[in-house]
């Protein structure tokens, strides 16, 4: 406060309040400014506000609840101390400019944020608040049940123009995703429950431990009308923050809670929620404030440990949070586990063709970014789906979605916005002469859809394939499937089908086998003329086996001296997966005719393209049409801009580049310390650790990758297992895996290895 000011501030007070002024001493104040005020028998906090409307209405309301509060005989709050002629605000003129001024006692004690909230202060807290609340729930006030708070959690919306200061859309997303979750299973709940006053802002600032060691709330500026479950939520956040488990760590202050005044079981459902809405509203106002006030260190104080804790809670199954609280509260859990009922109903509603992942199956419920969450409460850091490139429930995604469902969904037989914007951004990903696509909704039908234009264009029947290949479930797609027409239950290789051998560590070694002599061979043993050859750039389902160096430039030639065309498979390597690449293609220097994407394309929404040139599309007009029922409708489409806006966003792409290269480097780490380990091998994050046995013959180990798969299951990591003996470890995360997850990841791996 400069000096004309505090002499007028203590005028005011000598003249309202007859109070002497010894000493002014500025305090931490978010919205509004604060000094400690020393008489010669008092201390007294002098608050000054600058002037709004409704701002008087609200201050009043608030002393006079903080008046009831202490003539009910609730101890330990600031009360407040009228003027002269009763009021307990004031306007006036401090430094030539209008001011609002109130005045309460001053609490003597130390505040818990000088050390912040310990595990032994978090019981007495919560029996405190409960008390509060208690008292708070029998007092009515007009001005303040009026009042429309940001930091009431129920009004979470005031906050959502605010994420445009997060610069990072790395760190956005995480309150994206909050924000959205608060709207699907917050607000009904909220609504449900009864509005009461609550203090608004439980931190550890507000909190003092007096002399006598009793506790005190102290700053009600943020008191709201809103359920009570906000006060806790909000306190259990800022014990959180402090905690290093973040399980247990608010336990003790919701135990003490509903011990005092029991919580129900609506209230503990919405509490994960809540406290990541206090946590993800505290980090939009500190970006606000960054910008618009960047000398308040007081409104960044806890901004990093809020941005720490929001990853953590993401990570954290959110059934796990609620049974610890129903727990703390003497509630039983929640129903969960897998049941024989559960296996009995599937087989009796499906084929047991479809196959359930590890020994134990496991019952998912919920998914966050690289995190997978089960009905037992346990969190599984997913390493293998890459269907969600981008992240599971990706709030972009998942709002691109409902909106445009909400809006408009049809079909590629009405012109749309949707549609020409998507696919030409889709295409100007492309070389330039693969400027046609069309929009299906597999991959499996995009594999259909390529041959036949490849069949069309050329006029010929007979195709090459890769060895341990894959291309989809349709019939078409298993014509061309080594790695399912060859496999168990497989119908065998059809006349018309050339083989085109892949490197095989274990066969091979690190021989200089001509590869392309191989395949030259086998086509000239055929008399037909070809139509295509097709393959991915790193065979997934062979054991993410690249293909050799130069391979497809020879193939490529050869196959198009012959009037074929070339069909490169990206549905598991496309989209920046591959780190250095976008396509797949591109890391052999190669321009394919036809081009076949899926999978990561919706990020987890079925859709998928195929992408040509405009000679073979042209070639397909023969007359008949072409049509997908909900290929390239709209939502899908909105689905599939999301989806390339965070890959750019985000940077995905280099994100796997870099994190996919240090994972390599570990993994070959093993190779190094482990005989088992043989080859780990990929790009980016598309890798596979190929594991073998070492006596007494040596050769693939499906047994040993079995059970490191099912181990890191057990230690909630998700891989998989491929290859032509199920012995190579696949690893293909969404693409927002970290290094932290990658050292999780490998130091996971090597002590299943080492157990064998």
């Amino acid at each position: 406060m400069p000096a004309t000011a505090q002499e007028q501030a203590a005028e005011i007070l000598r003249e309202r309040f007859g109070i002497v002024a010894r000493s002014t001493e500025p305090l931490e104040g978010y919205e509004n400014r604060n000094y400690l005020i020393a008489s010669r028998r008092e201390k007294y906090v002098l608050k000054v506000y600058h002037p709004d409307s409704g701002l008087i209405a609200q201050l009043d309301g608030e002393s006079r609840v903080l008046s009831e509060l202490s003539r009910s005989g609730f101890s330990g709050i600031p009360e407040p101390v009228a003027d002269s002629e009763g009021s307990f605000v004031s306007a006036v003129e401090i430094g030539g400019r209008q001011r609002f001024l109130r005045l309460v006692r001053f609490i003597e004690g130390a505040h818990l944020g000088n050390e912040g909230l310990s595990y032994d202060q978090l019981a007495p807290l919560g029996e405190y608040l409960a008390n509060l609340d208690q008292h708070l729930a029998r007092i009515r006030e007009p001005a303040i049940e009026a009042k429309k708070s940001r930091w009431d959690l129920a009004n979470w919306r005031l906050s959502v123009p605010d994420l445009r200061f997060i610069s990072d859309p790395r760190d956005r997303k995480y309150v994206e995703y909050f924000f959205l979750r608060a709207k699907e299973f917050v607000d009904p709940k909220l609504q449900t429950l009864e509005p009461q006053l609550i203090h608004g802002d439980p931190n550890e600032w507000n909190v003092v431990v007096r002399e006598d060691g009793g506790l005190s709330l102290i700053d009600f500026g943020d008191m709201c009308f809103t359920p009570r479950i906000c006060d806790l939520a909000i306190a259990a956040c800022y014990a959180l923050l402090f905690a290093k488990d973040k399980v247990s760590g608010a336990l003790p202050l919701i135990s003490a809670y509903s011990s005092v005044s029991p919580l129900q079981e609506i209230e503990i459902a919405v509490l994960y929620d809540l406290i990541a809405l206090r946590a993800s509203i505290s980090v939009c106002r500190s970006a606000r404030s960054r910008i618009e006030d960047p000398d308040n260190e007081y409104a960044l104080i806890s901004d990093q440990m809020a941005w720490s804790f929001l990853r953590k809670w993401a990570a954290t199954n959110p059934r796990q949070i609620e049974d610890a609280f129903r727990d703390a509260c003497g509630l039983s859990r929640l129903e969960s586990g897998i049941g024989t009922e559960d296996l009995k109903v599937r087989n009796i509603n499906t084929s047991r063709a479809l196959s359930l992942q590890f020994d134990e199956p496991i019952r998912m419920e919920s998914a966050a970014f690289q995190f997978m969450f089960d009905r037992e409460g346990k969190s599984y850091l997913d390493c293998y789906n890459n269907i969600p490139h981008v992240g599971h429930s990706h709030p972009r995604v998942v709002d691109a979605l409902s909106k445009s469902a909400l809006r408009l969904n049809t079909n590629t037989r009405y012109l749309t916005d949707e549609f020409n914007s998507y696919t030409t951004r889709l295409l100007n990903k492309f070389p330039e002469k693969l400027e046609k696509v069309f929009l299906v909704n597999s991959g499996s039908a995009a594999t259909d859809l390529a041959l036949r234009l490849a069949h069309s264009h050329t006029g010929k029947e007979t195709l090459i394939v890769a060895e341990h290949g894959y291309h989809g479930n349709t019939r078409e797609g298993i014509a061309v499937s080594h790695y399912k027409y060859a496999g168990k239950g497989g119908p065998g290789k059809q006349g018309r089908i050339i083989e085109a051998p892949i490197p095989n560590i274990l066969r091979d070694g690190d021989s200089e086998r001509d590869f392309f002599g191989d395949l030259k061979q086998c086509v000239q043993e055929c008399d037909a003329g070809i139509a295509a050859f097709i393959a991915e750039p790193i065979v997934g389902c062979g054991g993410q086996v690249p293909l050799p160096e130069g391979y497809l430039k020879q193939v490529y030639g050869f196959v198009r001296s012959l009037g074929g065309v070339c069909i490169s498979d990206e549905v598991q390597t496309g989209f920046g997966r591959l780190g250095d690449w976008f396509w797949g293609f591109e890391m052999h220097g190669v321009e394919p005719d036809i081009v076949v994407i899926g999978k990561p394309i919706g990020n987890g929404h079925p859709m998928a393209a195929v992408v040509t040139t405009a000679d073979i599309a042209r070639s397909f007009e023969t007359g008949m049409e072409f049509f997908s029922s909900f290929g390239g409708n709209t939502v899908s489409c909105a689905v599939g801009n999301a989806v390339l806006d965070v890959i750019e966003d985000e940077e995905l792409q280099k994100n796997a580049a870099e994190v996919g290269g240090y994972l390599l480097r570990g993994l070959r780490g093993l190779c190094d310390r482990f005989e088992s380990a043989a080859e780990a091998r990929g790009s980016g994050l598309f890798l596979g650790l190929e594991l073998v046995a070492v006596d007494p013959e040596p050769g693939p180990d499906s047994r040993l990758a079995s059970r490191v798969k099912n181990r890191l299951k057990d230690d909630g990591i998700l891989v998989g297992t491929d290859g032509p003996h199920d012995s190579v470890i696949k690893i293909k995360p969404p693409l927002c895996f970290t290094r932290e997850d990658a050292d999780r990841l490998l130091g996971a791996l090597e002590d299943a290895i080492s157990d064998g």
